[in-house]
């Protein structure tokens, strides 16, 4: 097993990309500490227990910097340690610029960007003390390209890309890997109510001629979240299927 022993968080963990990853850890020896505002994460919880599984949900809301301190306070008496922060969580609050509205555009950066930069801050202090730890946090081809209506979330993935910089030069030297993973266009329940002629624009422009799967994301974060990638740092990896912008 891959992740034999490790402790890893993975937000967002309720659905789509982050619950494909957390059975994708723990079906590879991780135990796994799920975080979510959605109870659904606990479904997901008994799910890897009832397989043989190790883990335990969290109820948190990552834009609430206290909440975020006080999860990483139960999982590390829940599991001891934390090896691996996967920074996940994500919603999108799509419109033009000239309509898009200063609520959605706030919402977006809190959760995506504010809530990414809270988790990181609650879980660094301890993988410092350790002297080891890994960081996975996911950005987007939306925010390495930009893409038509997509003010917020663009500039939410571009900043994680922007995080995810300055913390791999802070916390190399601190024996703490950081990286990005970039999705390109996912199925998930995100584009269940996506116009069909609007998914079929999204597989022209992918040269392998589909749409992603979770399993292909958490694919990625399972090989950076395991020793392979010890020498794997500060980088940003697209999952996107060869996308042309």
């Amino acid at each position: 097993m891959r992740l034999a022993g490790k402790v890893i968080i993975v937000t967002g963990a309720a659905r789509g990309i982050g619950r494909e990853a957390a059975i994708l850890f723990a079906q590879e020896g991780a135990s796994v500490a799920l975080v979510d505002v959605d109870q659904g994460g606990e479904e997901v919880a008994a799910e890897i227990r009832g397989t043989g599984g190790n883990a335990h949900f969290f109820q948190t809301d990552i834009t609430d910097r206290d909440g975020c301190q006080g999860l990483v306070g139960s999982a590390l008496a829940a599991f001891g340690r934390i090896d691996v922060l996967v920074n996940n969580a994500g919603i999108v609050r799509d419109g033009q610029l000239v309509k898009l509205s200063e609520a959605d555009f706030d919402a977006v950066v809190n959760v995506n960007l504010k809530g990414t930069f809270n988790m990181t801050q609650a879980v660094a202090p301890h993988m410092v003390e350790r002297g080891t730890g890994s960081i996975i946090n996911v950005s987007s081809v939306v925010g390495l390209h930009g893409n038509f209506g997509q003010t917020n979330y663009a500039a939410t993935k571009a900043g994680v890309v922007g995080m995810t910089k300055v913390w791999a030069r802070e916390l190399g030297k601190k024996g703490i890997n950081v990286n990005a993973v970039a999705p390109g266009f996912i199925q998930t329940e995100m584009t269940e109510s996506v116009p069909e002629k609007v998914l079929e624009m999204m597989r022209s422009k992918t040269p392998l001629g589909r749409l992603g799967t979770a399993r292909d994301i958490a694919n990625a974060f399972l090989f950076l979240a395991s020793e392979e990638a010890a020498y794997v740092h500060g980088a940003v990896i697209s999952v996107d299927g060869g996308l042309i912008t």
